[in-house]
């Protein structure tokens, strides 16, 4: 490979991540190829999944670092009941791992520009967090309304930012030279639904790609793994497999794609 890294790593490269539940763990694959072939990130956005992902890997752990955290976290084990209230459980214990893996626990101190969308319940609207305690922010943007009970940040409840935006490019629009989205909710055609949940899973998962397209047009180079529609979102067993899928489709995209591989000519020597 000849390109110079210093001159890719000169330009402002943003990168949006999406919602997806475990399908997420895709992103970090998506980033490892990226990195691969040169690229660094000034400004990285995202929505639940995408979320956690972006505040791990500001704060300077490798896409398999991170994968590994969340096979270890057994994140279902983390989840406390809460029947009578409104949601059916509570994912604040997930706060341990914040404290065990990035103990500051704020946006100044990532290492690179950070931003998690969630939505104020109360006032029905998106908001952007850039600052304040990342912890709280990131299981904000997670907090799947009727599963999980709202998170309370300054009295506003907040919950997952995918309702509105599951693909929070906008943030990164002026600010990066280039900006790119990774998406994990391809959805294939399907001729039948084997359960319950898959049947609300995949409801959600239309409903939330309905505004995808007005968010695609915003990103210079998209990255939208196939494959990842049979995974449901808690499918943890499958971290590897997912992640691999999206390696493997960052690769196909900076081979295949005009817009990244005149990006990357632009720093060869």
């Amino acid at each position: 490979m000849n390109t110079d890294t210093r001159a890719v790593k000169s330009k402002k490269i943003g990168l949006a991540l999406s919602g997806g539940g475990v399908r997420g763990v895709s992103h970090l694959g998506v980033i490892q190829a990226l990195m691969d072939h040169g690229l660094t990130f000034s400004h990285i956005s995202g929505t639940s999944a995408g979320a956690v992902g972006a505040a791990f890997f500001a704060e300077g752990y490798a896409p398999k670092e991170i994968l590994q955290i969340i096979k270890d976290a057994r994140l279902l084990k983390l989840l406390r009941p809460a029947l009578g209230s409104t949601g059916l459980v509570s994912i604040l214990n997930v706060r341990t791992i914040f404290q065990k893996y990035i103990p500051h626990n704020s946006f100044d101190k990532l290492k690179t520009k950070v931003t998690i969308a969630s939505v104020d319940l109360g006032e029905s609207k998106l908001v952007y967090f850039t600052e304040g305690e990342l912890d709280i922010a990131v299981l904000a943007s997670c907090c799947l309304p009727g599963l999980f009970r709202p998170i309370i940040i300054d009295d506003h409840m907040y919950v997952d930012g995918g309702i509105l935006n599951n693909f929070p490019v906008d943030p990164l629009v002026g600010n990066c030279d280039l900006i790119i989205g990774s998406s994990c909710n391809h959805l294939p055609i399907v001729t039948e639904i084997k359960s319950f949940g898959g049947m609300i899973d995949r409801a959600a998962m239309i409903a939330i790609n309905s505004s995808l397209n007005a968010h695609k047009i915003l990103c210079d180079v998209v990255i939208e793994p196939h494959g990842l529609g049979s995974f449901g979102i808690f499918d943890t067993d499958a971290a590897d497999e997912i992640y691999a899928i999206g390696y493997n489709e960052g690769l196909k995209t900076i081979a295949g794609n005009e817009t990244l591989k005149n990006f990357l000519a632009s720093g060869k020597a």
